[in-house]
């Protein structure tokens, strides 16, 4: 973390655990109905009335999901609640609040947690949520994030990543690769930096891979998207790990084979132009590279006609029987099986 020495710097120590909770959620206003008691309590108190609740925790870690070096903190906090969006978004679901707990080491001071939870804010704003809790406590490894979201769903409107059938078609949300691309632009500035910190970092042209990576966003408009078309997924999972992997976890749930045809998968030219200037698959990234948070999700074929001229919708595969297999179809016309080559936690 490149710091301004002349910055100024409140010791963490100088708040202590509550008054430190008391600043950083000072500015959070609540929007929700459901929100009934928010932040100052033992615990919120969420009121839904006759809906369905999901739920879901995601976990970042500094040094294994985000570097520092090149990751701003305020686009840091908006990343880490716009990543557990995107889960609530995947079940067909509304988001509606979240909580947010970090681990810090003395190492930040006071101004770098506004900073983070100022993206935070941000994302609240945007996405129409309520930050109603959590938890800061020390930690002598550096900062880690953990997120829960919450959000609602009426009853028969969900969508699991286990009801795909034979003969569905497989859509994908916008387009894929961008943000493994951005990740590759911004470690190899940082290795220039590294080398002589006086290199301003090159960035011109990479604006839209840069932002995919260190800024995305979930896919909020999708399901109000498909609730106005009259289109209900039967299966449907959001593009965190990589495409293969995600077509993966359908297929296995779901008991289906695909076809996933490479001419199909839609890709940003800045992507194309990236990827040829570091010699690298386009379709190799987009298979595998992941934190698109895009949705990917499977629908009837009679749906088609009601997807079909819609510019953030494309079919990119087809389900078939589990014993057939998945495969990618290349724009030779021949098969190759897939396998997820994309985001294992505890690999070495």
């Amino acid at each position: 973390m490149i710091e301004d020495k002349n910055q100024q710097r409140t010791q963490l120590s100088d708040l202590g655990e509550f008054g430190l909770i008391d600043h950083l959620t000072k500015n959070f206003k609540i929007s929700q109905k459901s929100t009934v008691k928010s932040i100052g309590d033992d615990a919120a108190v969420l009121d839904f009335k006759n809906e369905k609740i999901v739920i879901t925790t995601d976990l970042l870690v500094e040094g294994v999901h985000f570097d520092l070096s090149y990751v701003p903190l305020k686009h840091l906090g908006y990343k880490a609640v716009v990543v557990n969006l995107s889960d609530v978004y995947a079940m067909n679901a509304n988001a509606t609040q979240v909580t947010v707990s970090i681990a810090v080491s003395n190492r930040f001071p006071l101004e770098a947690l506004e900073e983070l939870y100022a993206g935070i804010e941000t994302a609240a704003k945007i996405y129409n949520i309520d930050v109603v809790g959590g938890d800061t406590t020390s930690s002598t490894t550096g900062l880690l994030i953990s997120v829960t979201a919450i959000g609602t769903i009426e009853s028969d409107d969900e969508v699991y990543r286990d009801g795909a059938k034979s003969s569905d078609l497989l859509v994908v949300t916008g387009d894929l690769g961008a943000a493994y691309m951005g990740l590759q632009i911004l470690e190899r500035e940082k290795e220039v930096y590294k080398v002589n910190p006086n290199n301003q970092p090159d960035l011109d042209g990479y604006s839209y891979i840069i932002e995919r990576q260190l800024k995305p966003e979930a896919r909020k408009d999708i399901i109000k998207l498909l609730k106005d078309l009259n289109v209900k997924p039967s299966s449907m999972i959001d593009v965190s790990d990589g495409l293969s992997s995600e077509i993966m976890h359908l297929c296995k749930q779901s008991n289906v084979g695909c076809d996933l045809y490479e001419e199909k998968i839609p890709l940003d030219p800045q992507v194309i132009s990236t990827c040829e200037e570091f010699n690298i698959d386009s379709t190799t990234v987009a298979l595998n590279g992941g934190e698109d948070y895009e949705l990917l999700f499977t629908i009837s074929q009679e749906d088609y006609s009601k997807i079909k001229a819609n510019p953030n919708l494309t079919v990119i595969g087809y389900m078939k029987e589990a014993q057939e297999g998945i495969h990618l179809v290349t724009r030779a016309d021949t098969k190759i099986p897939i396998k997820a080559q994309g985001w294992k936690n505890f690999n070495a």
